[in-house]
Parts: structure tokens; C-alpha cells; sequence
């Protein structure tokens, strides 16, 4: 080392050392040994496919081909949508960087006659699960018979609830689960993993706390025989495992959930902080979830903590609306519980919903849905399962599904070396899910490497910021304290940062940005992907003597670390790490808001990053784009593509069969190491007329009663006093178009949309978005749709989102229709 830099060195560690006696260190130990897992105590079915892959689990982790897996598994239930849309939505969730999605099989979807078992159309499960592995997707079927889903009676035809006791092992009832498992086993008959499939695994029952005779673990082991008696041989079952669930140890695994509101509540006033959005040291358990019966003791959940993996189901991927609390989420209120679970060692993250969707109408069309009409706990609308999924009914992509990924996509990248480590606690941290204050974070570690895990973000509740603070980890053989000057961690933010992490041979000590993904290019050496935290500095840590170049940034070297700071996000290369023998290593460090546009595709023979505002993912080797309300496309690709690619656009069966039109690509500027193309597709103006046909009258008050002695949804001669709205949408203003969704703009207390007496989707008002994709009912459009409103009270004890509470003006009770529109939803298909 020269004299000069000798100089700087000494100067730099003397101002840190300097600034981080001011700082708020906050410490966690992660310097003991890691043991190894336990191999768990459970009875797997065949895990062995033909070519001789192989699926497992110990104590700590799952594992495939004898590696550690942590997969992200998505919940999209077959029947509530339409089939001519599964292909897509599938790819559309492996986009995503799901790996694993998960179906209820809804009893009373199948069978809702008895003896007549109807499989086809929307209801064919063996279908789904077949375009599931085409898209590269494994499969959990969650096969029930009660699965709750808020279906009426949880799923449980009405001829068996009317008939005889359910959830027990009452002989006759299970008779008759038993023929639903023969039909659920002939369904996927070949399709599993033991056969070169892809369904891997079979959950019992739901949200199972009942004991006594005939309950209990009795029934869920009867189950579970009753499966493989139908021929469900599969490697994984699984039980949900929260609010004292009970299930025989050692024959299924329990998985967890949490949600960061609770709208199956009954308060109308905002919760206090969740517990979803704290650190869990120990126990898995998320406070209440919702099950529909109580539970008088701990579970076999907590007593198995130590033999089981942890391993999630039903963390919400959004929340549904009930009658009587309303709750409105945002991206942030979802996205934040990922490093929390992922930091309480989560080694599966489970949503509950992915994909939002709607209620197929019972015989007559009457709905189906769980209702305090049929003695349900809850009040649900009677098609709409929206469940403000990242995924919508109609396909859309939501803000919150662009937070995820990030996370998602730093699983499938760096989740063999998460799934083995262990939770470590801090000095210290909350007690209390409503202490505000003190620093949420924890630390997953094996040997002297790990990530950290911060969360500063609680849902309706400012968080104190986290002022001048560093981290101090100690691990074996050494500390670290990160970052090297004090950074203020703002209310809402939420990160994980990686220790000493091997980089293809380069240790890496620390980042202050999020790890996101890894391409290997060859030759070229191995590229990380990392994301800025906003209002965090950029800095990396290498061990001293690493040689590394990084335009714009200072580098400085001691303290037995070369330190790079002053690293600009953006596209281009913030970091080259030049190695004697080997390619180089090379670091692009995104915004913010570049991070929440990548994805990583295959395209052209090889994997390659995505950075595009619009929605994409790959069929058949071409790159399927949907842009919402906006004709004009924009995307990005590293590596660059061999050839310009051709592309074109097919619009939905609008008038007569789609037609295919070739679309020119311009390519334009580059964007740091990225390919950038630009496409315009022709722009739709839609217009949509609204006539006022039925004035609202007076509403009759809301009832109070029920299983939870709460708000009830109104009778249904309580609609009378809807107004009404007729809108027409020419088709011909359409063609086109991939699709349209028709947005309706009410204030009320239940909206209703109609094709002449069909109806067609239901809404609670919140004040968020209603919704509804026009492709799949474009032969309705020749006639005028309507829609109805059931005014809302001013007195009504409803929980609604402040933002959302209209003024009433001193009126009683308010109905109106603010606006129709229609957003066009332009497609592209980018052959490379």
C-alpha cells in the first residue's frame, strides 16, 4: 500500500470512527454454531419423480434434489375464473416469481347436486393443473372437503350440511368424502409427482381446531388415508396450522398465515398494530387468522415448532371486503411482511390470494358465497373475489405484485443459502406489537454468513424513524457494523441486506442494498442484480485487497475491508470486481423504481433481465405484453437480443375473430447495459354512455345480528330501494383490444352489475377500484348493461377506510354513480 493511500485509509477510519460514536448501534449476536437440522419426523409420501428428481423436508427446510428450497407458492382457485384465461394467468404467476400455486378444490363447485359430479369447463381441475406444469409451475391441491375460501358452509354442499354432521368422522358424512376423493384422485391421476407431474403436495381440511369424539387428529388422519386410499400419493400434506389447529404429528405439516388486517372483525374503528408486521422468535402462530371455530387449547402446531419446517400458506397476498369492515390495503401494508417472514424463518411464503377472482351462481343463480343468510360468520359479496389480489380477476397487474417480485426473485436466487440459516434475535426488539419505537429487524445467519432483515413499516401507524443508525452483527470470528456512517431508516421502509455473501468466489461483507438476482454469463463472468433502498446510500463492502473499479463511486481501502461508496443506481454497471484467473464480477445496483419493473425471463435460448412498466411473462418463446390504458410499449432487455425482434398484436373476439397486425419495434437509446425497444399500438378513446333509469329510495336500516352479533348484510327485498344506471359500450369501439376494463366510480353500499336480470359482479364500496374485464362477456355488450346501488347510511356501523367515508352533507344516506369509463387493455407479442 502507497503512503498516500495509507494516509487516506487512516483519515477514513478516523472520521468513522468518530461518526459512529453519535450512532444508535443497534446489535444483534449471531456468533453461535448453527445445528444442523433435525431430520423431521414426518411420514412423506412417494418423493422420488421417474427421472429421479426428489422432494424432502428436515426440521428446518424443504428440499429439492437433496438441495435446501424455499419456493413462493400463490393461492388462484380454478373455478373462479374462466378457463380460456388459465394459460395466461399461470405464466403470468411464474412471471411473478411464483414457483408453486395452490387450489382449493371447492366441494359445492363439483357436486352441488348430490351424485353429480360436474368436472369440465371452469370446473376442470385435471385442465388446470396440466396447463400449471406446461407453465412450469408445481402444484399444491388443496382438496378439503371444508376449505372455507368464504364459500357457503366452507365448501360443504348443502345436501350434506342438511343431512349429517361434517368435519368428523361420522360414517356416513365420510362416505361421502371419500367418493369426492376417489373423483379428486382420478382428477389428477398421472399428474403427480411420483408419476413425472407436478403435484406435489395435498393439504386436509382448514383452519381444523375441533376435538373431541370423532374430531380431532382421528379425522385428520382418516383424511389423510382417505386420500391415499384415492390414489394422492404426493410428497407433501399439509395442515393449516394456525388458531390451535389439531392434526396427528408426524403425518401432515402445518402452515401459516397472516394478514395485516382482520376483516372478518367486527370492530368499526381501525385495529391496533398487527402482529403481521413483527419478528416472530417464538412461535409461528399469527394471533387470530379467522377460523370459524374456537379453539380451547394450544395446537399440535406449537408443540411440533421444533420438528417441523416453517412453512407459510396463507400470508395475504391482499384482504377480501366483508360487509361489515371494509379494509383497504396498500402495496407497501403487503409487501413489508416479506422481510418480516422471511426474517422469522419462513421457509416457504405462501399467499393467500395471488389471483383474485369470482364466485360461479349456484342453480337458479343463487350465490354461493358465505353469507349470514346461511348462518355464516361473515358477509361476502356474491361473485366479486377480488381479495385486492396482486394478480386482479381479469388478469390486471397491481402495484402491489411490482413490490413482491424484488422479493420473490431473491428467493429463487439466493434461497438455497436463506433456507438453512437461523432466526437470531436482537439485543433488543418490540414486545408488543404496538411499541412504535424501538428498531424491528432480526438476523438470518449459518456459520459468518446471513442476511438481515429490517421492517419500519406498520400498517395506518407512522413508525419512528430509525435516526443515525447502524447495525452492528456479530458473527463467528468477527463484527460487522453496517453502514459505515449512520444512515436514518425512514417510517415505511423495509430491506434485506446481505453478509458476507459469496459472489461466485468474491466475498461480498455487506451491502446497503437489497441482493435482487444473479446471471451467469459465461465467460462474462457472473452479473448480481442488487436494489437501492430509498433514502439509503449505496455502499459495498469486499474484503481488503479486492480489486474493484466503480465509475463515480469512491473507493477506499482499510480496516480490512475495501469500501465502496458513493454508488449512483441507475441501468448501467455501478461495480466491476476484476478477479487474476477468472471473468469478472460484475454489480448493477437499480433504483428503487427500476428494481419493482424487473423481471428475468427466457427468451432466445438463455435468460435474460426484463425491465418494463407493463405486464409481461413468456409463452412459447415470445414475450406477451399487456399495457393498461397506455398504447404505447417500452421495455428493456439484458443480454442484448441476437437479431431486432418482429412483433404483433391480436385483439379479443370483440366483432367476428381476432385479427393479427404487425406491430413495428423501434429500438431506442440504451439504458445503461440495457437493449431498449419502444412500439405504439393505434389509441382507443372508449366512450361510454350513463343514464340514471331508478331513483334510490330510502334504504332500511342495517341489521345487527348474526354469529358475530355485528353488521348483516342486507336481506335481499332490501334492494328494492337500489337506484339504477343504464350504461352502454359499443363493441365496435373495442376491437382491437386485448380487453377492456369497465370502471365504475359509485358511492353507495353495494353496487351490482347487470346484464338485463343476470348478474354479472357485485361490490362492496371501500373506495377501491371496482373493476371489471369486458372480454369474457363481449356477446352481452350488444344490449345495455346496468347498474344497481343500494345506498349507503350515514348511520350504517360499517368499518369503512377514512379516505373512503363520503360526506353525507346531513343526508341520511347517499347513492350515486360518479362515473363510467373504460380503460383499454392493449396486448403485444415480441417475437425475439
Amino acid at each position: 500500500m502507497s503512503f498516500r493511500l495509507r494516509a487516506c485509509a487512516a483519515v477514513v477510519a478516523g472520521v468513522l470512527a468518530a461518526t459512529a460514536a453519535n450512532a444508535d448501534t443497534l446489535s444483534i449476536d449471531a456468533s453461535a454454531a448453527t445445528p444442523a437440522p433435525l431430520a423431521a419426523a414426518l411420514r412423506l409420501g412417494s418423493a422420488t419423480a421417474p427421472n429421479g428428481d426428489t422432494l424432502g423436508a428436515n426440521a428446518r427446510y424443504l428440499t429439492r434434489n437433496g438441495a435446501p428450497w424455499l419456493p413462493i407458492m400463490g393461492e388462484f382457485h380454478y373455478s373462479r375464473t374462466p378457463a380460456s384465461m388459465w394459460e395466461a394467468e399461470l405464466r403470468k404467476m411464474k412471471a411473478a416469481g411464483i414457483n408453486i400455486v395452490a387450489s382449493y378444490v371447492m366441494w359445492n363447485h363439483h357436486e352441488e347436486v348430490e351424485g353429480k359430479f360436474d368436472w369440465s369447463g371452469n370446473r376442470d381441475l385435471r385442465r388446470f393443473v396440466q396447463l400449471a406444469t406446461e407453465a412450469g409451475l408445481d402444484v399444491v391441491v388443496r382438496v378439503g372437503p371444508w376449505v372455507h375460501a368464504e364459500v357457503r358452509y366452507g365448501g360443504i354442499p348443502d345436501w350434506v350440511i342438511n343431512a349429517m354432521p361434517s368435519r368428523r368422522n361420522d360414517p356416513q358424512y365420510m362416505a361421502f368424502v371419500d367418493r369426492l376423493y376417489q373423483q379428486i384422485g382420478q382428477q389428477i391421476k398421472g399428474q403427480l409427482w411420483k408419476d413425472g407431474g407436478r403435484v406435489i403436495g395435498i393439504q386436509l381440511e382448514n383452519e381444523y381446531n375441533l376435538d373431541g369424539p370423532d374430531q380431532g387428529a382421528a379425522h385428520i388422519s382418516a383424511l389423510k388415508k382417505l386420500a391415499l386410499k384415492a390414489g394422492m400419493d404426493v410428497p407433501y400434506y399439509t395442515v393449516t396450522g394456525w388458531d390451535g389447529t389439531i392434526y396427528p404429528s408426524g403425518e401432515v405439516t402445518p402452515v401459516f398465515g397472516g394478514y395485516p388486517d382482520e376483516p372478518w372483525g367486527v370492530s368499526t374503528k381501525e385495529l391496533p398494530p398487527k402482529e403481521t408486521y413483527a419478528f416472530r422468535f417464538d412461535t409461528r402462530v399469527s394471533g387470530d387468522l379467522g377460523a370459524q371455530t374456537a379453539a380451547h387449547a394450544p395446537g399440535t402446531a406449537e408443540t411440533d415448532k421444533d420438528v417441523t419446517p416453517f412453512l407459510g400458506a396463507e400470508y395475504g397476498g391482499g384482504l377480501p371486503f366483508m360487509y361489515r369492515r371494509r379494509t383497504v390495503v396498500s402495496a407497501d401494508d403487503i409487501a413489508s411482511m416479506l422481510p418480516v417472514q422471511l426474517g422469522s424463518g419462513v421457509n416457504l411464503m405462501g399467499y393467500y390470494m395471488f389471483h383474485g377472482g369470482r364466485n360461479p351462481l349456484g342453480i337458479g343463480g343463487t350465490g354461493m358465497e358465505e353469507s349470514t343468510l346461511s348462518g355464516g360468520y361473515n358477509d361476502t359479496t356474491m361473485i366479486s373475489y377480488d381479495f385486492q389480489a396482486p394478480l386482479g380477476p381479469d388478469g390486471q397487474q397491481r402495484k402491489v405484485l411490482e413490490k413482491l417480485r424484488p422479493f420473490h426473485l431473491f428467493t429463487q436466487a439466493f434461497g438455497a443459502k436463506l433456507a438453512p440459516m437461523t432466526v437470531r434475535k436482537p439485543e433488543v426488539s418490540p414486545t408488543k406489537p404496538d411499541d412504535l419505537k424501538t428498531a424491528r429487524f432480526a438476523v438470518r445467519s449459518e456459520g459468518d454468513r446471513g442476511f438481515l432483515f429490517v421492517n419500519n413499516h406498520v400498517r395506518q401507524y407512522p413508525m419512528a424513524a430509525q435516526k443515525a443508525t447502524q447495525f452492528a452483527v456479530k458473527l463467528p470470528g468477527q463484527t460487522i457494523t453496517l453502514p459505515s456512517q449512520p444512515v436514518d431508516i425512514a417510517d415505511g421502509a423495509y430491506f434485506i441486506w446481505p453478509l458476507n455473501l459469496d459472489l461466485d468466489g468474491t466475498k461480498l461483507r455487506y451491502a446497503t442494498a437489497q441482493p435482487v438476482t444473479l446471471l451467469d454469463q459465461g465467460k462474462a463472468g457472473l452479473l448480481a442484480v442488487f436494489a437501492a433502498i430509498p433514502g439509503v446510500p449505496v455502499e459495498l463492502s469486499f474484503d481488503e485487497g479486492t480489486h474493484a473499479s466503480a465509475d463515480g463511486a469512491q473507493i477506499t481501502t482499510g480496516g480490512n475491508q475495501t469500501l465502496i461508496t458513493g454508488v449512483r443506481p441507475g441501468a448501467g454497471v455501478a461495480v466491476t470486481v476484476h478477479r487474476d484467473g477468472k471473468p469478472p464480477l460484475t454489480i448493477v445496483v437499480l433504483t428503487p423504481e427500476q428494481s419493482q419493473q424487473l423481471s428475468v425471463v427466457r427468451l432466445a435460448g438463455q435468460r435474460r433481465l426484463l425491465l418494463s412498466a407493463d405486464q409481461a411473462y413468456v409463452d412459447d418463446n415470445a414475450l406477451q405484453m399487456r399495457s393498461v390504458g397506455d398504447s404505447k410499449f417500452r421495455f428493456a432487455l439484458y443480454p442484448a437480443l441476437p437479431s431486432a425482434p418482429k412483433a404483433t398484436t391480436t385483439g379479443a373476439a370483440w366483432t367476428g375473430k381476432p385479427v393479427t397486425a404487425t406491430v413495428a419495434v423501434q429500438a431506442a437509446d440504451n439504458d445503461g447495459i440495457f437493449q431498449v425497444f419502444e412500439a405504439t399500438l393505434p389509441a382507443h378513446d372508449v366512450k361510454v354512455s350513463v343514464t340514471q333509469t331508478r331513483n334510490a329510495t330510502d334504504a332500511a336500516p342495517v341489521a345487527i345480528g348474526g354469529n358475530a352479533k355485528a353488521a348483516m348484510q342486507p336481506l335481499p327485498e332490501n334492494f328494492k330501494a337500489a337506484g339504477a344506471w343504464q350504461i352502454n359500450v359499443p363493441r365496435e369501439q373495442l376491437r382491437g383490444l386485448d380487453d377492456a376494463l369497465l370502471q365504475i366510480d359509485f358511492v353507495g353500499d353495494i353496487g351490482r352489475l347487470y346484464s338485463g336480470t343476470r348478474m354479472l359482479d357485485d361490490w362492496y364500496y371501500s373506495g377501491y377500484q371496482w373493476q371489471f374485464g369486458l372480454k369474457q362477456q363481449a356477446a352481452l355488450l350488444d344490449k345495455p348493461l346496468t347498474v344497481s346501488v343500494l345506498p349507503l347510511r350515514a348511520d350504517a356501523p360499517i368499518y369503512l377506510p377514512k379516505e373512503a367515508r363520503p360526506d353525507f352533507g346531513g343526508a341520511r344516506q347517499m347513492a350515486k354513480v360518479r362515473g363510467v369509463t373504460v380503460v383499454p387493455v392493449y396486448q403485444l407479442r415480441v417475437n425475439p
